[in-house]
């Protein structure tokens, strides 16, 4: 939980930052890519470990933002994130960071649950229609889940929309227990 509450305060601050300097989109994927960086357990190691010296660790951050064509705020940055002790949690900073782009740019996230793989135009006309509810545009992901036995259960942020078979055939179940 203090990982997250740390992770939010630091990409609020490069966030507001990156919209003083009209550098949001770029800051986001330099920091996603950074992040993309962390799976390799060497370059976690690298930036994290107290063993090293500030100035290797730093030598490496400082190559690693020379790749990822980091300007010098980014660079600073991510400088800040070390000296602090605090660029284990790059990667939370950089989904906190999306998340709040996306909110900016009046962006949801949501889930498409069915019986079986839905084609492409389906898929937006689900998509379509959750954004005129939403009033957002909508990224979907698609799961495939036979036990729902037919229908579809869509999901954006706290919005759920549950038109499966399972679910009604459960309302239908208690409906008659209530009668009993």
């Amino acid at each position: 939980m203090r990982q997250t509450i740390l992770a939010r305060r630091y990409a609020k601050a490069i966030f507001a930052l990156g919209k003083e300097h009209d550098k949001i989109d770029i800051y986001s994927e330099t920091l996603n890519a950074i992040a993309d960086l962390y799976k390799d357990g060497s370059v976690r190691d690298a930036l994290t470990n107290p063993l090293y010296p500030l100035d290797a660790r730093q030598k490496v951050m400082a190559k690693i933002a020379q790749i990822a064509k980091a300007d010098p705020i980014m660079t600073a940055f991510l400088n800040l994130l070390l000296e602090k002790k605090r660029a284990d949690i790059l990667p939370d900073i950089a989904v906190e960071m999306q998340v709040m782009v996306d909110f900016s740019q009046n962006i949801s996230h949501g889930t498409v649950i069915s019986v079986i793989e839905l084609d492409d135009s389906l898929r937006k006309k689900i998509q379509a229609t959750l954004e005129k509810i939403t009033g957002n545009k909508v990224i979907l992901e698609t799961q495939v889940d036979p036990s729902i036995i037919g229908g579809i259960i869509a999901k954006v942020g706290d919005l759920v929309l549950d038109g499966s078979i399972k679910t009604q055939l459960n309302g239908l179940k208690e409906s008659i227990k209530g009668r009993e």
